[in-house]
């Protein structure tokens, strides 16, 4: 059982986490001003330091690893957990991809002079404090705070009991990166209790010191957040992500993508979780792709379509065709079409990730313009949908609202804006 507030000294929670967010609102102050240089220096120091803690923290992680085995958790979520070497090096890579990003801070995103001589700068700023809220994934400690950090925002992590030994270790590094370059170690604290009530909390905004809420979990997290945030919140719900499959798409490349899209890694929110198949589509494809999947291991449910065209079919309820699996299963539908695809997703969708499969331009056209979703693509894989692979280094998540930041959630994403205006003595006339 993980300990519940092994490192607040004693104190009260409530007081514990208001110094968080004192401290944080300090950090932010200097944050917002700090040059560029400086912080890709503690960007920079962090990757190497995570390298060099590599063994202590696969250490950290095989304890949250064998919990959550001890546990009885799934197996995606196990692996959303689990880190390698590799996995380690994929993260101090990505610190060092935020490093190669532009730093928005200060960017003049628009610029336009008034008849009465008035310039006027619409310019980019960091948000203040932003809260991450999240579960199992240990390198979020590192993708959120990096972001936070190029964008020149202070963070406040608190990670699920279930990766709190990984985060810790990796927090560590990022940590040795801000004293490297003489940073405040306040730019990115971590709770430092598992107790549920450091949640309530942050939703609360502590004092009015978090100015923004990122949540990254499961489907509970994030309608708790939702429903009791007090603060502005940046998430998605759910990823039912669809991949619609045309009657002019190629079958050996729908039935790699179709296959990628579901069981590269079954268990993120932009794995597919529905597949579409057009009913004009050649009598062959169907059987083809089903095969496919079941093939690599994953489990399908269909419509009576679905279940004619492979005996190994399940059929597919009602409640299918709106659930996230998370795992290695897909709902499998024959539909009417691009029109057909487009009602579908419309009535399911949870406006994530859905993507076409087509050799037709026009079609392909029809789909992307009407699927509204924060990512769509034609002819690649849901798990597309990230950051990284937007060049964006990371994320912190993905957000399918449709207020400031939508999709991938990145260093743009993580600024506001203000208007500065240069005059020459004008008053305005009565």
């Amino acid at each position: 059982m993980q300990e519940k507030a092994d490192k607040t000294a004693g104190k009260p929670l409530a007081a514990v986490m208001a110094e968080l967010g004192e401290a944080a609102r300090a950090a932010a102050w200097v944050l917002a001003t700090t040059d560029t240089a400086t912080k890709n220096a503690a960007l920079r120091a962090g990757a190497a330091a995570l390298r060099r803690s590599a063994e202590d923290i696969l250490a950290a992680n095989a304890r949250d690893v064998a919990a959550a085995e001890e546990q009885g958790r799934p197996k995606a979520a196990i692996d959303r957990l689990r880190l390698d070497k590799k996995r380690i090096e994929g993260i101090a890579s990505a610190l060092e991809d935020i490093v190669a990003l532009d730093d928005p801070v200060g960017t003049v995103i628009a610029e336009w002079t008034r008849p009465n001589g008035l310039d006027i700068q619409r310019v980019r700023t960091p948000i203040g404090v932003i809260g991450i809220i999240f579960e199992s994934r240990p390198n979020v400690t590192a993708d959120a705070g990096a972001l936070c950090l190029k964008s020149g925002n202070a963070a406040i992590l608190r990670p699920g009991s279930d990766s709190i030994h990984s985060s810790r270790a990796i927090h560590a590094c990022l940590l040795e990166g801000l004293r490297a370059a003489g940073l405040p170690e306040a730019a990115i604290q971590i709770v430092p209790t598992t107790d549920r009530e450091a949640v309530g909390h942050m939703l609360r905004g502590l004092g009015g010191n978090i100015d923004v809420i990122v949540p990254r979990g499961g489907k509970s997290l994030v309608e708790r957040v939702q429903t009791d945030a007090r603060v502005p919140v940046f998430a998605h719900l759910e990823g039912i992500c669809h991949v619609y499959v045309d009657k002019a798409a190629k079958l050996d490349m729908a039935r790699e993508v179709v296959v990628n899209a579901k069981m590269r890694r079954p268990g993120i929110c932009g794995a597919a979780e529905t597949l579409l198949v057009d009913r004009a589509c050649p009598s062959d494809y169907l059987p083809a792709l089903i095969d496919a999947l079941i093939g690599a291991g994953c489990e399908v449910r269909g419509d009576d379509s679905a279940q004619r065209a492979d005996a190994r079919v399940r059929p597919a309820s009602e409640e299918d065709w709106r659930t996230e699996y998370l795992d290695a299963i897909i709902s499998v539908k024959v539909v009417d079409g691009v029109e057909g695809a487009l009602a579908h997703i419309a009535h399911y969708s949870s406006h994530h990730t859905e993507a076409i499969l087509t050799e037709d331009a026009v079609a392909a056209q029809v789909f992307l313009n009407g699927v509204d979703s924060a990512i769509v693509l034609w002819n690649a894989s849901t798990q597309f949908a990230d950051g990284g692979e937007f060049g964006m280094g990371a994320e912190i998540g993905i957000a399918t609202g449709k207020m400031h930041a939508r999709g991938p959630i990145g260093v743009e994403q993580l600024t506001s804006f203000k208007y500065v205006v240069r005059g020459s003595g004008q008053t305005r006339p009565k």
